[in-house]
């Protein structure tokens, strides 16, 4: 297990990269210009090459049950010899000084709980803490208290008594001193001063003397394995049964926390300069969650990482040069050697720092921006990433939660679903910076179509200004939770490739519940026939009209077919919404971006095709017979439209079964109702 602070280990070794992902890496020139030299940084509390995510626990855990293993086997030879003396003697008992750590709690002084004397009956010849003696009744002539402050006001009262002249007052004064003699009152204060004894600061109730009680359990255990004695016995089956070991199990959970001190922070002198010590504890299962660099011979914290110690107790800050670490110097270590010196240290550690010369900014509470992801990230592939063992993997379409972007080039963030098994964020690259080296990546490929270095990037000074725009490169889109109303339900885009089976499957939901489904009235040129409406199959318009409305974006969709137009427009689709049914659609791909751009808040599912041979099967069954190349061609649309349009995507159902695709494709729509979904941010404003 790591000891909680984060340093780099790769590319050449400390000191051969630098921490900023825009300057010089491994000798070749980054896409940032200007960049100041700077040591990479290193995860202290996660092993190379494992992510945080879900690690740390276990791994004490593990630690925790090794240890006990060790203890035991060191105990075992002496058990074996004290069994054989019993066993000579004709006994079995039990001896504390069979495990070790028993041994040393049995000399600890008994410790009791807390008794309340209130109710408790006074004995004769008794005294209290002041040494009075304690009263068995209350005498109403000559009244002794127990305690001083009533003997105190009764003597003041009669000082009072003897002074006053007027009779109301000494009425009053009378009154008073009666109600002290009453046994009642003496009960009630003497109630009273128990309660405020007990609520004075103390140590009550007592610190627990071990975190550790399971272990202790299961050494007791296996000390009562081979006893015959009643009480062994008796003990052995009570430490297994689940409500003792649940209640043990809570006890250890309190006791770490209870036994865990407060992150203190002072500031004193050494070796004349102001320096502040830090002390945090190293919990069992939660990070530090910083990360350092080297700058020359000074050790300095690089980057604080949001959910650790360090961030929630706001005591370390970036820039700080770290002196000591549990009085051990680190001034001229590398950051290698400041893991492997934390990884050695366990429970309060203590930084002697210096603290940073940077401005601090008040603290503020930063906004969580929710995004969807457009690309795959791995950051053991990325040679930027600052922190190799904090990066964050994901994939296209995964939802990111970016809790700060006090890094503009790396976002720290979550995954979605991962928040609860992920202690500490992830560094994910930020939106202008992978903008940046994709525009780059794309004008290399673009003007070294045929070079042999597949796969390698060069970055080189003449591209700082790609060919690309930024907003051409997808990276990020800020996405919301939206629930539909049930009065506007979302129209339904079903996108695929020809023979994809989108067609069919719309078809089946319209017939099966015409309640519920329908589709928008499209608009055409053609004149109408004798069965037709003008309404109901189309909305018959004249071709200056079509082409009107075509110019001022109303259709969603728009073409031509033997020589007459036809289109689907918006405000047909509108008009199944504001009749509280789902608006069914099958689109070209290009029409996507128009229906994204209105505000109808489709939800897209791409109907994708099985394999070659399942595709094959399903078209005979239809009386189809396509060529080889026909189906390696619509494998080939397939692919092409989700790279294009992927991100537009909701999600995917690929139809290998028909009744298995219509089954999956009802459930997804039934969840629209159930559960919000997200959509892009932009929709809700």
């Amino acid at each position: 297990p790591g000891a909680g602070m984060i340093t780099s280990h790769q590319n050449g070794g400390p000191g051969y990269v630098t921490e900023d992902p825009m300057g010089p890496v491994n000798g070749t020139e980054g896409p940032g210009s200007g960049a100041k030299l700077q040591q990479r940084e290193r995860a202290v509390d996660v092993p190379p090459g494992d992510r945080v995510v879900g690690t740390v626990s276990s791994m004490v855990q593990g630690s925790r049950s090794s240890a006990q293993m060790e203890r035991m086997q060191q105990y075992q030879e002496e058990l074996r010899r004290k069994r054989e003396e019993d066993a000579n003697k004709g006994k079995h008992e039990i001896h504390l000084n069979a495990s070790l750590r028993l041994k040393k709690l049995a000399q600890n002084p008994a410790k009791t709980g807390i008794d309340n004397p209130t109710f408790e009956a006074p004995e004769a010849g008794k005294e209290t803490k002041d040494g009075s003696p304690l009263p068995v009744h209350f005498d109403l002539a000559l009244p002794t208290f127990l305690y001083p402050e009533l003997e105190d006001l009764l003597e003041a009262l009669r000082r009072v008594q003897s002074c006053l002249v007027d009779t109301q007052s000494q009425a009053d004064v009378a009154l008073v001193l009666g109600m002290l003699h009453k046994e009642d009152f003496q009960s009630a204060f003497t109630i009273h001063s128990a309660v405020t004894q007990q609520m004075q600061p103390r140590c009550s109730p007592p610190l627990p003397l071990t975190s550790q009680a399971q272990g202790l359990c299961l050494e007791v255990q296996y000390i009562l394995q081979s006893t015959q004695h009643k009480e062994g016995v008796e003990l052995s089956n009570l430490l297994t049964t689940p409500h003792l070991q649940a209640l043990i199990q809570a006890h250890d959970r309190v006791a770490e926390q209870e036994l865990e001190p407060d992150p203190e922070e002072s500031v004193i002198q050494y070796m004349g300069e102001t320096v502040k010590l830090v002390r945090l504890e190293k919990a069992g299962d939660m990070p530090l969650g910083a990360t350092v660099r080297n700058e020359m011979d000074s050790v300095v914290v690089s980057r604080v990482v949001k959910g650790g110690t360090a961030e929630r107790s706001g005591l370390l800050a970036e820039g700080d040069e770290i002196l000591q670490i549990n009085g051990v110097p680190v001034r001229g270590k590398n950051v290698n050697e400041v893991h492997d010196l934390l990884t050695e240290m366990h429970g309060t550690l203590t930084f002697l720092l210096i603290p940073s010369s940077q401005k601090k900014t008040p603290p503020h509470r930063e906004t969580v921006m929710h995004v969807r992801a457009y690309f795959n990230y791995d950051p053991s592939d990325d040679p930027y990433v600052p922190c190799r063992e904090l990066g964050l993997s994901f994939r296209k379409g995964d939802i990111l939660h970016i809790i700060s972007q006090d890094d503009p080039n790396w976002w720290q963030a979550y995954r979605e679903g991962d928040e609860d098994n992920q202690p500490l964020a992830g560094l994910v690259p930020g939106k202008s910076f992978q903008q940046q080296r994709e525009a780059m990546k794309k004008t290399i490929v673009d003007r070294n179509p045929d070079s042999p270095g597949k796969g390698i990037t060069i970055y080189t000074a003449q591209l700082h200004t790609p060919d690309y725009s930024a907003d051409d490169i997808l990276t990020y889109d800020e996405m919301a939770l939206y629930h539909q109303p049930a009065s506007r339900k979302r129209p339904i885009a079903l996108i695929g490739p020809p023979n994809s089976g989108q067609d069919e499957l719309r078809r089946r939901l319209l017939s099966i519940q015409p309640d519920r489904f329908a589709s928008a009235v499209p608009h055409t040129t053609r004149s109408p026939r004798i069965h037709e409406k003008n309404g109901r199959e189309y909305h018959f318009v004249n071709r200056l009209a079509f082409e009107t409305d075509d110019a001022a974006g109303k259709f969603i969709e728009s073409g031509e077919y033997d020589r007459n137009l036809y289109g689907t427009s918006s405000d047909s689709v509108r008009q199944v919404i504001n009749s509280g049914r789902i608006c069914l659609l099958c689109l070209h791909t290009k029409s996507l971006r128009v229906l994204w751009s209105s505000n109808l808040k489709p939800y897209v599912i791409f109907i994708a095709p099985p394999s070659q041979e399942r595709l094959r099967t399903l078209l005979a069954k239809d009386g189809k017979n396509p060529k080889p190349e026909e189906l390696k061609e619509l494998m080939e649309k397939a692919w092409e439209m989700e790279q294009a349009y992927g991100h537009l995507f909701d999600t995917a159902i690929v139809n290998s079964e028909p009744e298995t695709a219509f089954h999956e494709l009802l459930r997804l729509i039934d969840k629209l109702d159930t559960e919000p979904q997200w959509v892009p941010s932009s929709w809700l404003c």
